[in-house]
């Protein structure tokens, strides 16, 4: 099975950590984000990766190289120019052939990816969405009225829920040839196109742990999760624990 995570970003919200390494390469603990997630994929069957790079793309290729230390078939593929969460695909060879996942770099899940990958399957979806449940409390009263100004509905400080895309995709083949090549296009764009043509976009609903590592705040938390299982190993810890300590981890860390 096939693999594709987007690492081609420059990660302006975690700067100054990435003027000198992608974001995806700071390290949680004794390994780079990165490797987490790719180890992760690898456990789920995912022997075919392909990373898409641009920023400090030569960073990616001297630390994992084939992919053979971490046990898959790493490739690359350059954009030399920002292409947004879909329009990279669009210059991938050999994505035609079945199904494949597409993830962002920047987060840490314990979902099952294999399990995801077999629900699109079985639904024969063109694409599948992992999904996230998530909660806003409002600290003001709400209050609906109409074209009038009278009022219809209170609600005191209430607690929206709604569900929040994860950055976690299956696509199928018959999607490709609705990117546009080598041009700036977005998964949010392929998604919204398919609905409207009733072309088969199902959500995965995903209750365990999930976390976006987009701002320095949030890494830094997560970061002084995983500081524990170091402080407690006279050597380096292996990489098999980091995936088994996500279960671990609080929801909102």
């Amino acid at each position: 099975m096939k693999a594709v995570i987007m690492a081609g970003g420059r990660g302006t919200r975690l700067a100054p950590f990435t003027k000198v390494l992608p974001k995806p390469l700071i390290p949680l603990g004794d390994y780079p984000l990165l490797e987490i997630i790719i180890c992760q994929l690898r456990e789920a069957g995912f022997d075919e990766i392909i990373l898409t790079v641009n920023y400090l793309a030569h960073l990616f290729q001297a630390y994992f190289g084939n992919g053979e230390r971490q046990g898959v078939t790493l490739r690359y593929s350059l954009e030399e120019k920002p292409l947004g969460t879909a329009g990279p695909l669009s210059l991938i060879d050999g994505l035609d052939e079945a199904p494949f996942l597409v993830m962002n770099a920047d987060l840490l899940t314990d979902i099952d990816f294999r399990h995801l990958y077999r629900t699109h399957l079985a639904q024969e979806a063109a694409i599948t969405m992992a999904l996230y449940a998530k909660e806003h409390k409002v600290d003001f009263g709400v209050i609906d009225t109409d074209a009038a100004g009278r009022v219809l509905k209170c609600a005191e400080k209430p607690v929206l829920r709604y569900q929040v895309n994860m950055g976690i995709y299956v696509v199928s083949p018959e999607v490709l040839p609705h990117i546009p090549h080598n041009q700036f296009s977005t998964m949010m764009d392929l998604v919204n196109r398919f609905m409207a043509e009733e072309r088969g976009v199902y959500g995965y609903r995903f209750e365990g742990t999930w976390m976006d590592l987009g701002q320095v705040d949030d890494f830094d938390r997560v970061a002084t999760q995983f500081q524990r299982l170091t402080e407690v190993a006279d050597e380096r810890v292996p990489l098999e624990s980091y995936i088994g300590f996500l279960a671990s981890l609080p929801v909102e860390a």
